[in-house]
């Protein structure tokens, strides 16, 4: 009912009440006293009922003044905020909107109370197609009858666009009918900006380490693996899961242990950044490779957290440095055999000579000419590996079996052997493929390796050959001898460098050259007192 039907059913009740009751009661009893006593009932009756009628009207009011003020409280409080708010109706039309709201769509001077979003669209060109998605977006939240929130993408007149992380809440009558709905849109744009900049950096940086040539790692305060691009398992071979968390120094060998450490501390202490550190580590499969480092510390809000470090294999260049020294020093010894062996040979030759002219002529000094005999040998055996070295000969490669070569040289050192009381072994681990060779040089490389370890005071000495990788023949020289020393590790190869007590240094000299020219490698692990072994990996697969 009407709130005016309301009202004319009052003026007409207070009308009856006022005019036909007293002629209901002189109708009844004409009796006067009787009457006034009514009217004074009745103007009682009225007062009460003006009184119920003007506290009403008061308490009214109150309320009014007070859903007033809250009222302006609210709509000064959504002008003030920076988002996006909407009040609508259970049918979808606005009821109260904000000025930043009002702006966004060009709605500023629209009466847009009581309309839809669809009809709202037709007062702007520019946002009719969002105006649209609006109405059907809230149509979505209705069906999903609960609190949602998207990302919305609102263009800009100007150019460029805005993102809006809208919250949209639906309110329901108690009988389930829709009530209305409440939308709130904040400005997330700079938010997205940051966060898409923050993730092309992310991805920049991450980029940077993954692809790096160089093994990248990273180290917290205490020294332990917090990162690794995936370099780290090409040089190490070791897998980046399992390290971890783990110290950095669990691979590096312990004589360069101190020397990480020094690094470490000075970068964390100044700041500074520590360049080309040498740092010899172990490979999972026990093999030592030698890495050029850099650390520089980790800065984060002005705070050292931690150290970066790069570093580079520099095996092969430190080889090929070594390989260069060994190279220069052979051509000076070649130089000087070049010089001098032709003038020894020459005399030599006479010496020989006339000793055994006199041995035979005088046989009460038999003794004395055999000395004089081998010693003059000595001299000519060593002339001939200068003239080795001054001269390289011309090599004929061929296919050759290197059992049979081996087989050979253990024939000819078997006497040898024997005076030492070593026992020698060979053992071929599976068959083996021909490789392309000079036999003499390689039987001569082989003669100074099996010779130096019978002369090591070794009780045996076993020669074991197998497949190495998919390009190597390994021969492997093992003796249970006297050993090397680290020091005289450094020096194998030099020339004029022996232990032995009429050694010239040579024998290792020439095996050098003659691996360099059959493109091979030697390689050495002795100890003290426990024995030495030689490995010489030759190649036979050239591609």
């Amino acid at each position: 009912m009407s709130k005016k039907n309301i009202l004319l059913i009052y003026i007409f009740f207070s009308v009856v009440w006022v005019f036909l009751t007293d002629d209901l009661v002189l109708l009844v009893r004409n009796d006067i006293g009787l009457l006034l006593m009514w009217q004074k009932i009745k103007a009682i009756v009225f007062i009460i009922l003006s009184s119920i009628f003007i506290y009403y009207l008061i308490i009214k009011k109150e309320e009014f003044q007070t859903v007033q003020e809250e009222k302006e409280k609210l709509h000064t409080l959504i002008n003030s905020m920076v988002d996006f708010v909407n009040f609508k109706d259970g049918e979808g039309r606005w009821i109260e909107a904000n000025d930043f709201g009002l702006k966004l769509f060009q709605l500023e001077n629209v009466a847009y109370r009581g309309k839809k979003d669809s009809e709202l669209a037709e007062y702007t060109d520019f946002y009719h197609e969002a105006l649209l998605y609006c109405e059907s977006s809230d149509e979505e939240t209705w069906k999903a009858r609960k609190i949602t929130r998207t990302a919305e993408v609102i263009p800009l007149p100007e150019g460029g666009e805005k993102t809006f992380d809208t919250i949209k809440v639906p309110l329901f009558h108690k009988d389930g009918s829709r009530k209305g709905l409440v939308v709130i849109g904040r400005d997330i744009t700079e938010r997205i900006m940051i966060e898409r900049e923050l993730s092309e950096n992310q991805q920049r940086y991450q980029s940077l380490v993954d692809y790096n040539p160089e093994l990248v790692y990273m180290v917290d305060l205490h020294g332990n693996l917090t990162n690794m691009n995936p370099q780290f398992e090409r040089i190490t071979g070791q897998p980046r899961s399992a390290y971890m968390g783990k110290s950095i120094l669990e691979f590096v060998t312990e004589k360069d242990r101190q020397q990480v450490i020094d690094a470490f501390c000075k970068v964390i202490r100044t700041g500074k950044a520590q360049n080309n550190e040498e740092v010899e580590i172990i490979r999972a499969d026990g093999k030592h490779i030698i890495l050029a480092c850099t650390m520089v510390p980790m800065v984060i809000d002005d705070q050292i957290v931690g150290a970066i470090g790069y570093a580079k294999d520099i095996t092969q260049i430190k080889e090929t440095e070594e390989r260069l020294k060994r190279t220069e020093k052979l051509s000076v010894v070649g130089e000087l055999a070049a010089s001098v062996a032709h003038e020894i040979r020459n005399p030599l030759t006479s010496l020989k000579g006339f000793v055994q002219l006199m041995e035979g002529d005088d046989p009460t000094r038999q003794m004395y000419y055999k000395v004089m005999l081998e010693e003059l040998d000595r001299i000519n055996e060593i002339v001939s590996e200068f003239l080795m070295l001054a001269k390289p000969q011309k090599l004929v490669f061929k296919q050759s079996d290197l059992v049979h070569i081996l087989k050979s040289v253990m024939s000819l050192l078997e006497s040898q052997a024997n005076l030492y009381g070593v026992e020698m072994s060979l053992e071929v681990k599976q068959a083996l493929p021909h490789i392309e060779c000079e036999p003499n040089q390689l039987k001569q490389l082989f003669i100074n390796i099996i010779k130096n370890s019978i002369e090591a005071s070794s009780q045996n000495v076993n020669v074991v050959l197998d497949i190495k990788g998919s390009q190597y023949v390994s021969v492997k020289v093992e003796d249970n001898g006297c050993g090397i020393s680290e020091e005289r590790m450094k020096h194998l190869g030099e020339p004029f460098y022996s232990s032995k007590e009429k050694g010239t240094g040579l024998g290792l000299t020439v095996s050098y050259r003659i691996l360099e020219s059959h493109r091979g490698r030697i390689q050495f692990e002795s100890e003290k007192y426990e024995g030495t072994v030689v490995e010489v990996l030759l190649p036979f697969n050239k591609g």
